[in-house]
């Protein structure tokens, strides 16, 4: 399927950000378990992933597991990385195959070993791939990320590798997860809620954000199209007056 046309000469973006908003309530409307909403929402990362691959989408970033969700319920936790360990067994292949990169950033140290596991093997096996470039942010939280880059540097100020006038923004950022992402053009939040809620802090400084109310489970290509649109129709001045 071609990419999706530019609108009014303005260029699609290149890398799209998603938070993946709304599980629960989707599950909670229909009187069904939380593992159901999750569930379907996985159903929502395929048809997503397979729309911004067929739309010529360069970088795909999914809000999935936050630092703090690690405080939900036990069962849910559980209920969520049985949920990550499928996902890690059986898509893989599948993405591999249609030339799908996976990397994932956070705090993988968080997991159990089994899905650390996986999480190397996916990475490894689809290191080449160059279609689309997919990032699962998976016990993530910005606040964090930026805290262990600020970490970095400063032990490499500390040991003389690296002097503290030398320290700027650009340097900065080859210290954090995304350091060889594209900061996201695009920031799209689903279920209705107006926040970013600790997600890519740093790197959406100049994104724009895009905020619907359909709930994640129901999120569809169409959808991404939609938001797309919207995106091209703004101008984006990165705080010039041109």
């Amino acid at each position: 399927m071609d990419a999706l046309p530019s609108s009014a000469g303005a260029e699609p973006p290149v890398h799209v950000a998603i938070i993946m908003d709304g599980n629960g309530r989707w599950a909670k409307a229909r009187g069904l378990p939380r593992i159901a909403g999750h569930q379907r929402g996985a159903e929502a990362v395929r048809r997503v992933v397979s729309g911004a691959a067929e739309l010529g989408i360069g970088y795909l970033t999914l809000y999935g597991f936050s630092s703090e969700n690690w405080k939900r319920p036990p069962a849910e936790v559980d209920d969520l990385m049985q949920l990550l360990r499928l996902y890690l067994e059986r898509e893989i292949a599948t993405l591999h195959d249609n030339g799908i990169r996976l990397r994932i950033i956070g705090e993988r140290d968080r997991f159990s070993a089994s899905i650390i596991a996986l999480i190397d093997k996916a990475e490894r096996l689809t290191a080449a791939n160059r279609r689309l470039n997919l990032t699962m942010a998976l016990s993530y939280g910005g606040r964090a990320e930026i805290a262990a880059a600020a970490r970095r540097i400063a032990f490499d100020v500390a040991a003389g590798r690296l002097a503290p006038d030398a320290v700027d923004e650009t340097l900065f950022a080859r210290h954090l997860a995304t350091a060889d992402i594209p900061d996201p053009d695009l920031v799209i939040r689903t279920s209705g809620e107006k926040r970013i809620s600790n997600f890519l802090l740093w790197q959406s400084a100049y994104a724009e954000l895009v905020f619907m109310d359909k709930l994640w489970p129901d999120f569809t290509r169409e959808d991404l199209e939609q938001a797309i649109r919207e995106y091209q129709a703004r101008e984006r001045r990165y705080g010039s007056t041109a």
